[in-house]
């Protein structure tokens, strides 16, 4: 029964309240997802696959996935980018599927700054099965869902909208400070009401810093380093703080990190990694510390990014140095 009053009322959010984007515990395995200014940081063309399976041990799980690619161009001063995003809420009951353009220009500020800004376009398709909703007046006390619901149903089962994203990125060979916002014309993502998706905030940043004297492998990933980083995100009510550190030891990654929404403690995030030139490939687990407890079962996340070689004849340019999970 617990397990259904939790399907229930996870439903009902999804249905009648504003709801929030799927988050990712490695952003920056997800880097079009997190900013759009990091469209074509690596300078070399990447792809990017990312899959995210939340609280899998209860109904009404949510399964995300990602893909994007990425590749910066001289002949435009910046990056261009693809992401795809799909996500299944409550087994399905919501399905979110969007698909993204992305450009980010660069500029050079000095010989140590320089600065990204980027924009996104997205299509946005999401879609309802009534038949796998429960609701609230279903229940009954000791035989669980046996009744009819008397809640209204929708003229359409499915909304297509336009939304739109930007971001930027101010960064040096070893500092990072990033803004974003998405969803910037609010649109309505409302069945039955009019119901606009909050503007999305995000500030992240953090540095990379050396645990190595002076040697060749500085600067690349090869070196052995320790990167705190720092995220934000704020979207309508919902306030999310993600902070920790990666250690880089190649070639190997491993990542210790606190989640908490300020008034609720949520996960401490766990991640191992592994990376060389041609990919990366990583894994978190999140260990749920909020009252709901970990009977939900956490969440699994997987990345995996494939580095392709540069293009000949393309300009020497600083490259983002962010983590790679």
């Amino acid at each position: 029964m617990r397990k259904y009053i939790i399907f229930a009322g996870l439903l009902m959010i999804m249905f009648y309240g504003r709801g929030q984007d799927p988050h990712f515990s490695q952003f920056y395995a997800n880097p079009l997802y997190l900013n759009p200014a990091l469209a074509g940081a690596p300078i070399c063309p990447r792809l990017i696959v990312n899959f995210r399976n939340q609280w899998p041990s209860i109904s009404g799980q949510y399964v995300t996935y990602n893909a994007s690619f990425d590749m910066h161009i001289d002949a435009i001063s910046g990056g261009i980018g693809v992401l795809v995003d799909v996500d299944r809420a409550g087994e399905g009951a919501l399905s979110t599927t969007m698909a993204s353009g992305i450009y980010s220009y660069r500029l050079e500020i000095n010989d140590k700054y320089s600065l990204k800004a980027g924009i996104q376009a997205t299509y946005l398709q999401k879609s309802l099965d009534w038949t796998k909703l429960t609701f609230p007046d279903q229940i009954d006390p000791r035989h669980g869902f046996v009744y009819n619901t008397n809640e209204t149903y929708p003229d359409q089962l499915t909304k297509t909208l336009a939304d739109f994203s930007a971001g930027a990125v101010f960064y040096s060979d070893r500092f990072y400070l990033g803004f974003a916002s998405h969803h910037l014309t609010t649109p309505n993502e409302g069945f039955i009401s009019v119901s606009e998706m909050p503007i999305k905030w995000t500030v992240h940043t953090g540095a990379i810093i050396s645990v190595e004297g002076n040697n060749a492998k500085k600067r690349t990933i090869e070196e052995t380093s320790i990167s705190p980083n720092l995220l934000f995100l704020k979207q309508g009510k919902f306030e999310q703080l993600n902070y920790g550190f990666y250690f880089n030891k190649y070639p190997f990654v491993g990542g210790l990190w606190f989640r908490h929404n300020f008034d609720n403690p949520d996960a401490v995030i766990l991640l191992l990694g592994f990376l060389n030139p041609q990919f990366r490939v990583g894994y978190s687990y999140d260990l749920t510390v909020s009252k709901l407890t970990n009977a939900t079962g956490g969440a699994h996340e997987f990345s995996l990014t494939i580095q392709f070689e540069c293009p000949p004849k393309i300009k020497r340019i600083r490259a983002i140095n962010c983590p790679q999970f």
